[in-house]
């Protein structure tokens, strides 16, 4: 029996993806994070997708609506288009196109995703949260700086 291929398809799941999965494993870059959060839409870990969102955002996302969401569709490949690991200190940038079928038609969801690196682990800042910002406020990455500072530019 072969292994299973990993959904952002790279390599086989159990040499990819499934290490971050199981929390054995970090994103060592924030390409890799966003494979392996397409990867937790493919295969429905939605505490996955939670966990490595900003941890000032957390609480702020709509979990029954992102698993109906990774649930309602069939996952069919990742294309990144292109990524900029260094865009400050701490922050980077992955486009990428998911290729998915809704049960009607094949659809691309093609995103300019940005993330920010805390404590050695990436996180993703989901621009899609209804939160307000005080720019004065502690930044939502934990970071300690104000967010106007921090990641004020790459969620607006």
């Amino acid at each position: 029996m072969s292994e299973q291929n990993c959904p952002c398809g790279l390599a086989s799941y159990a040499m990819c993806c499934q290490p971050l999965h199981l929390g054995v494993a970090q994103a060592q870059t924030a390409q890799q994070l966003m494979r392996s959060r397409y990867s937790a839409f493919a295969l429905e870990q939605i505490d996955y997708l939670v966990a490595t969102t900003a941890l000032g955002q957390q609480s702020a996302l709509d979990q029954a609506a992102i698993a109906a969401w990774s649930k309602a569709n069939q996952w069919s490949g990742l294309e990144i288009v292109r990524h900029n690991e260094q865009l400050s200190k701490q922050h980077a940038q992955v486009e990428f196109k998911a290729h998915y079928h809704d049960g009607t038609q094949a659809r691309t969801h093609h995103e300019l995703s940005h993330f920010v690196q805390h404590a050695g682990q990436w996180y993703f800042l989901d621009p899609t949260t209804e939160q307000q910002w005080a720019m004065k406020q502690p930044c939502i990455c934990g970071s300690g700086k104000k967010i106007k500072h921090c990641c004020a530019v790459y969620i607006n």
